[in-house]
């Protein structure tokens, strides 16, 4: 397993931020780093299941669900991975399956620090560094954007 770790300070309010990097809409378009598709289905609240997935060439869906572990709005959340999805059906278990996955929202003057930190299996971590990279980069330039 490896630790994976990206920040980014975002010249715009926290609660803004948050709600750009967690609103269905804006969540569509930044995470196009991880697939053209990609989308979330569920809630963010403690407690609540969720599902992030994107589509394959033949329809399906494949990605990962979780947990959300906390939740402190404008602040954190964390979500803990219960295992992968797969041509639309969900596997407990598997390489994902415990690892964590958290965002941290601190703002000072009206920038917001975002810092997200997350554990994947080590076959996975070029793939995520890179992903994340542009991701990351992606929340500020829509946040800033308005």
């Amino acid at each position: 397993m490896e630790n994976l770790r990206f920040s980014v300070e975002v010249d715009a309010p926290a609660q803004h931020v948050w709600n750009v990097m967690l609103g269905l809409d804006t969540y569509r378009e930044w995470t196009r780093a991880f697939n053209e598709g990609s989308t979330y289905e569920g809630g963010w609240n403690k407690g609540d299941e969720i599902r992030f997935v994107g589509l394959n060439g033949d329809g399906t869906s494949s990605g990962l669900f979780g947990t959300i572990v906390e939740n402190r709005p404008h602040e954190f959340v964390s979500i803990r991975y219960l295992g992968d999805i797969e041509n639309d059906v969900e596997h407990r278990g598997g390489p994902a399956a415990g690892l964590h996955e958290n965002y941290s929202f601190s703002e000072t003057g009206g920038v917001t620090t975002l810092v997200v930190e997350l554990e994947v299996p080590d076959e996975w971590a070029d793939d995520m560094r890179a992903m994340w990279s542009e991701a990351i980069v992606g929340i500020k330039r829509l946040a800033e954007r308005g």
